[in-house]
C-alpha cells in the first residue's frame, strides 16, 4: 500500500475545511437550513470553519452540497460552494469531490460535519496542525466521557440509537474501532464509578486527511461494517489503515450531532444555558 501521508511531487494549493451539507437527511430533511436560536445550522457551522481557518492560516472554507437551496444559502453567507453529485456515499467522498474541484488540490482536508454546530474551532485548526507535522494521514478527535455525560448518552440513545459514536482506542491513540453502540461494555461498572472518568471515548464528528488518503478513500468501495454501522471511517480500518485519534477537551454544550427534532431543542437549550459560542 502507498504512503498515504506523502504529499511530495504535487503542486498543492491552500488547505481546505469542507462542510458536507445534504438536504435529504432521512431523520431530519433539510437540516442545514433549519434554525437554531435564530441562525441556520449551516450558518453556525460555517462560523466555526471560518474561525478555524483563520487560526490555522493558509486555509479556505468550502460548503459541499448536491442541493441548490443549500448552495444558495451558502452563497448568501459568502462562503465558497462546490456542487457535488447526489449519489456520493459519504460526507468524506463529498469532501474529496470538493477538494478535487479546486484549481490546485489542497495538501490537507478537514471534513467538518455539517450537523455539528458546537465543534470548537480550535479543535478543527488543531487537526490541520497535526496533519502538517506529517505525523498521520488520517486524524480525528475524541473525548473521554465522565459518568454524567455517559449517562446522558445512554438516555439519548433510547430515542436516537444512531446518534453519537464511541471509539475504542489503543494507549498510543490509534483507533481500534468506532461504533454507534456504546463501547466498551463495562463489567463491574459500580467499581469503575469511583473514578471521575468512564472508560468510554466519544467521537467528535470531524476528520482530517492528507489529500492522497482522501483520494484513496473516495476510490475504495464502502466496506461491510461501514455499511452496517453507517460510519465512513470504518472503511479505513477494515482495509488496514491507521486512524490517529486526538484526545481533546470539549465545551459543556457539545452535542453528538443534530439528527432529530429533539436535537434542535437540545441545541437551543444549550445555547440558552451556556451562551452562543459563535455569536453573529
Amino acid at each position: 500500500m502507498p504512503d498515504l501521508g506523502a504529499v511530495s511531487g504535487k503542486d498543492f494549493g491552500p488547505d481546505i475545511i469542507v462542510i458536507p451539507a445534504r438536504f435529504g437527511s432521512t431523520r431530519l430533511p433539510g437540516k442545514p437550513l433549519l434554525p437554531i436560536a435564530g441562525r441556520t445550522l449551516l450558518d453556525r457551522v460555517v462560523a466555526i470553519a471560518r474561525t478555524a481557518a483563520a487560526q490555522a492560516g493558509d486555509c479556505e472554507v468550502v460548503v459541499a452540497t448536491d442541493d441548490e437551496r443549500i448552495a444558495a444559502h451558502g452563497r448568501d453567507l459568502g462562503v465558497d460552494v462546490a456542487m457535488t453529485p447526489t449519489d456520493l456515499d459519504s460526507g468524506s467522498v463529498r469532501a474529496f469531490a470538493a477538494a478535487r474541484a479546486r484549481q490546485s488540490p489542497p495538501a490537507f482536508v478537514v471534513n467538518l460535519q455539517g450537523d455539528a454546530p458546537f465543534t470548537p474551532a480550535a479543535i478543527v485548526a488543531g487537526l490541520l496542525d497535526v496533519l502538517r507535522q506529517r505525523t498521520a494521514a488520517v486524524v480525528t478527535p475524541v473525548f473521554q466521557l465522565d459518568w454524567p455525560r455517559l449517562d446522558r448518552l445512554r438516555a439519548h440513545k433510547q430515542t436516537a440509537p444512531f446518534s453519537g459514536t464511541t471509539c475504542v482506542r489503543a494507549p498510543d491513540g490509534r483507533a481500534l474501532w468506532f461504533s454507534k453502540t456504546i463501547l466498551p461494555a463495562l463489567r463491574g461498572e459500580d467499581g469503575l464509578r469511583a473514578q471521575p472518568l468512564s472508560p468510554v471515548w466519544q467521537h467528535l464528528g470531524l476528520y482530517g486527511y492528507s489529500f492522497p488518503a482522501l483520494e484513496w478513500f473516495a476510490s475504495a468501495r464502502a466496506s461491510q461494517y461501514e455499511k452496517l454501522e453507517g460510519l465512513e471511517q470504518l472503511r479505513f480500518l477494515e482495509h488496514g489503515w491507521a486512524i490517529d485519534t486526538i484526545a481533546v477537551d470539549v465545551p459543556p454544550h457539545v452535542l453528538s450531532g443534530i439528527d432529530t427534532p429533539a436535537d434542535l431543542t437540545l441545541a437551543e437549550e444549550a445555547i440558552a444555558r451556556f451562551g452562543d459560542p459563535y455569536p453573529a
